[in-house]
């Protein structure tokens, strides 16, 4: 029975099997799934031939696809992950001047089954990380809150960015530095001098998005906006402003603090906390997210017959 569910998935897998389009009946594995003048190929050849160069891989991916059934259930969660990086990845494309189709095609895709991969793939991170999660001491969930939680923060900023083309040499790339930064040294004299934030906003900030709202960005936390951006944040009292133009990648900026919240409890930031762990875990050790995939199979007793299938899988995870 085994051997017949492989046979059907490599079925619909190779696209060029006439015989698989025609749904062929397994019985005993002899039948004819395609032909050539002289040559008869049977299911137990397809099956041979693809159990030496995929079968373990398509057997693990069929393991782990029933796995994830069981172990993930928010397929809305999955879809809008998907749903993101589709939409980031064809406007990164669309913006180099590509066509979409045209990329989709090169790399044997439709956006259907980009989308599948994407999901797929955010199921089993997701499962991952729930094991890792359950290895997560109160020791590493105290010393992530101490460090990196923090209340939300609201400011107002004035962002001077600047002015570089994209051929521009490094000595333009500096003397634009410079410039922006003697601009945004300008503004900080003139909030001295007692000229009016949303005058000045409108005037100098070249984040046009915020401008309306005189430079307001709400309810912000740590890794919310650059680290030097919030950074400053934390040394400002409500109302005050920074007195030196704080750089990021944007530009310079001048902020204005508006509020903070309270840091949030221990127990309220506890689920944030271990999802960040996690995070960091898998980006930190590339090998973790493969073993512990292994570690959910044994969990699951994987147990796999066919001895070349099963030295192909032992082989694979002890690289």
């Amino acid at each position: 029975m085994k051997k017949k569910l492989l046979i059907m998935s490599l079925c619909s897998f190779l696209l060029v099997c006439a015989g698989c389009k025609k749904s062929v009946k397994l019985k005993n594995g002899e039948e004819i799934i395609a032909s050539v003048k002289g040559k008869n190929i049977s299911a137990d050849e397809l099956f041979e031939e693809y159990k030496e160069k995929y079968g373990s891989t398509m057997v693990t991916n069929m393991i782990d696809e029933y796995i994830v059934t069981k172990e993930f259930d928010d397929e809305k969660a999955a879809k809008e992950y998907a749903k993101v990086q589709i939409a980031n990845m064809k406007a990164q494309y669309e913006a180099m001047g590509s066509d979409w189709e045209d990329v989709l095609n090169q790399y044997g895709y439709t956006e259907e089954t980009l989308t599948n991969e994407y999901i797929t793939d955010y199921k089993k991170k997701e499962v991952a990380k729930k094991y890792i999660k359950e290895d997560i001491t109160d020791k590493e969930i105290e010393e992530y809150y101490d460090k990196e939680i923090y209340g939300k923060y609201t400011v107002k900023h004035i962002l001077i960015a600047p002015d570089v083309k994209s051929n521009a040499s490094s000595e333009d790339k500096e003397e634009a530095k410079e410039k922006a930064l003697k601009e945004a040294k300008e503004v900080i004299k003139k909030l001295d001098n007692g000229e009016k934030w949303k005058d000045l906003v409108k005037k100098y900030s070249d984040d046009k998005g915020s401008v309306k709202d005189e430079g307001l960005i709400k309810d912000f936390t740590k890794g919310d906006v650059v680290d030097e951006f919030f950074d400053a944040t934390l040394e400002l009292k409500n109302g005050k402003y920074t007195k030196e133009p704080v750089e990021s990648t944007y530009g310079y900026h001048i902020i204005l603090k508006v509020s903070n919240t309270k840091k949030p409890s221990l127990k309220d930031s506890k689920k944030i906390i271990l999802d960040k762990i996690s995070n960091n875990k898998l980006s930190n050790d590339d090998k973790l997210y493969t073993n512990t995939w292994i570690k959910i199979r044994k969990d699951y007793k994987i147990s796999i017959k066919d001895s070349k299938l099963k030295n192909a899988y032992n082989k694979s995870i002890s690289n």
